[in-house]
């Protein structure tokens, strides 16, 4: 199947534009959250040095010996921080486990914040140099991207632009690396990652070592997409989607195997999910419910709503 390049936008038009460049972009960005979920951002102002370097690093972890990675897999934390072995996690409403490992890593909070006592320490890897380091630059660069786009959606929702800026400041984002081993052989069912939609309100991927990535449009077609080199792919999440009744759509994908011949091949991706702070009100807003769009779901916090997606993907026992 051929790739599909997403709408592709220039963050640097909302930064530094002027006015009508900067409606562009809104505009841009609006209609493509509306159409497809995703988007292709350049000039994003994640650096190439740091996004390399830690892949580097993310390799070397999962090429320790199971025993070592094993070490740092903390079962009572949910797969929020440190390792989650392979196959631990599932799509909901899928019983097969996805085809994969990865690491997460949580907010640093600086300032003093109470929520801090919300949030369990990073863990940190001892065998290799700078890898926790770097894991909190690329964070922060991830942070402060995800900041930018968030102002230009509110612009495009038509409420304060600094809209979200109190709700996810020193909140529970995620940063994970993912690894997909090699397919030794043939999958009873699943894939390396089953269909489905993502639970923040946007997640922000940068690079992916493999094709694999495909969403589902609305004419129910899997499309396989890719970023133009030197871009991010930024798409809406459940948590956004519910907020705006389904304005903007949180898109279901997945990350499908290769063909037969690249079975032996590795795959990594690193996505950074957005969180907002635990106590967000996601109850939709009122601008986006009418008559032609009745309101589409019961109010929820952010952290209520969390916790039953966890449950749902098999990382939280209730």
């Amino acid at each position: 199947m051929a790739q599909h390049t997403i709408p592709i936008v220039d963050l640097t038009d909302y930064t530094n534009g002027n006015p009508s460049t900067k409606e562009n972009f809104i505009k841009a960005i609006g209609t493509a959250y509306e159409e497809f979920g995703f988007v292709s951002v350049k000039n994003h102002g994640i650096p190439d040095q740091v996004v390399n370097e830690y892949y580097r690093k993310v390799e070397e972890f999962f090429t320790l010996p199971t025993t070592e990675k094993l070490k740092y897999e903390i079962q009572e934390l949910a797969g929020q921080r440190g390792y989650t072995s392979f196959g631990r996690e599932h799509a909901k409403g899928s019983e097969a486990p996805d085809l994969k490992e990865f690491w997460q890593m949580g907010q640093i909070v600086e300032d003093n914040d109470p929520i801090k006592s919300q949030y369990p320490d990073n863990v940190k890897v001892k065998e290799i140099d700078s890898f926790n380091e770097l894991g909190v630059s690329l964070y922060k660069a991830f942070e402060k991207t995800g900041n930018i786009m968030l102002q230009a959606i509110a612009n495009y929702l038509k409420i304060d632009e600094n809209y979200f800026d109190k709700h996810v400041h020193n909140g529970n984002s995620i940063l994970r690396a993912i690894h997909y081993p090699p397919i030794s052989s043939e999958p009873a069912s699943a894939i390396r990652a089953e269909q489905h939609e993502d639970i923040n309100l946007i997640t922000l991927l940068v690079g992916a070592s493999a094709e694999g990535l495909q969403l589902l449009d609305k004419n129910n077609e899997w499309l396989p997409i890719t970023a133009p080199e030197g871009c991010i792919i930024v798409n809406v999440g459940d948590m956004l989607q519910r907020l705006t009744n389904n304005k903007l759509s949180s898109t279901t994908h997945r990350v499908v195997n290769p063909r037969r011949e690249l079975w032996h091949t590795h795959r990594y991706s690193i996505p950074f999910f957005m969180h907002p702070r635990s106590e967000m009100d996601l109850s939709c807003l009122e601008s986006c419910i009418s008559k032609e769009h009745p309101l589409a779901y019961e109010p929820i916090t952010a952290g209520e709503y969390l916790t039953e997606r966890l449950i749902e993907i098999g990382l939280l026992t209730k």
